[in-house]
Order: C-alpha cells, then structure tokens, then sequence
C-alpha cells in the first residue's frame, strides 16, 4: 500500500468503482507512481484520508500547496463522480471521465502537517447534468487547513478532425 493510501472503511473507493483505469497523478488508481487518493461516500458527503509523504514538502516543513490543491481537486473529483453515477449521468462514449474541472478556488487556511493523516470532506452544492458545483475542505487536528470549491463541467469530447 503506497503511503497516501488509507485501507477502505467499506468496499471499494469511488475511484476504483468508477474510474478503475484513470491514470490521474492525484486519484489515479492505475497511477502506480501517483498519490492514489481514495473516496468513499458518506452521509455529509464523500469523505478520504490522505498521509503526505517526506517528498510532498513545501521547504518549510508542511505540506505544499501544489499538492493541497491536487487533493482538493481531486477529492471534489470523485463527489462528482459519485452524484453523476447516483443520478445515472455517466460517461459519454469515447470520454474517460464524463465531467472535468472548469474551476479551483483555493483558500489555504493553516498549515497542514507531513506524515501525518489528513481528512478531506467534499459536499456538491449544486448539480445538473452540464455542471457542477463541490465545496471540499482538508482538515487535520479538527481544523480545516485548506478549501476549495470546485466548478465541474460536463466533458464533451470534439470528434477527430
């Protein structure tokens, strides 16, 4: 189990139950080499544990917000995935995912700590079919350490020219 990985508390993760071959550097379950984030769905929305690893140092001894920002990104990924999946709007032929980040408003609150476990919570406040709308948050010792919402649209792919 690579380090940022947190045994399933039930079943498979959203990314594995939906996503199984995405190769995405944050949530990726075919990235071998990337953080694999796994999220599972809760009562008050999808919710994943992530350990950053020595590598994911911003200098001073946190976290970097480069990789504050992926996990966010990533977390809110799979909440869309999960209420697309929950509403029967699933991917279009020829898409690997059937929606794709069309914004990241990130606000860093507080330093987060390496090494150790990192809750994240990611609630979709507005949904259609053609976007959506995910407020996510990173929390450790009881306190949010980083948010974001997340603006989702639908993924139309062009046809080949």
């Amino acid at each position: 189990m690579l380090p940022g990985m947190t045994s399933s508390p039930a079943g498979p993760s959203i990314q594995e139950r939906l996503v199984p071959d995405l190769t995405c550097f944050g949530c990726g379950p075919a990235n071998p080499r990337g953080l694999q984030l796994r999220s599972f769905p809760g009562v008050d929305g999808a919710t994943a544990q992530f350990t950053p690893w020595p590598e994911h140092d911003n200098g001073l001894g946190y976290l970097n917000g480069g990789i504050i920002s992926t996990v966010l990104d990533c977390h809110s990924a799979a909440a869309v995935l999960d209420e697309a999946d929950r509403r029967g709007w699933g991917p279009l032929t020829g898409a690997a995912l059937p929606y794709v980040t069309a914004g990241l408003d990130v606000r860093f609150l507080r330093p987060a700590p390496l090494g150790e476990p990192l809750s994240l919570v990611a609630v979709v406040t507005r949904a259609d079919e053609s976007a959506m709308t995910v407020e996510v948050e990173l929390r450790w010792d009881g306190k949010p350490r980083a948010g974001a919402v997340a603006h989702w649209k639908r993924w139309r792919p062009r046809p080949p020219s």
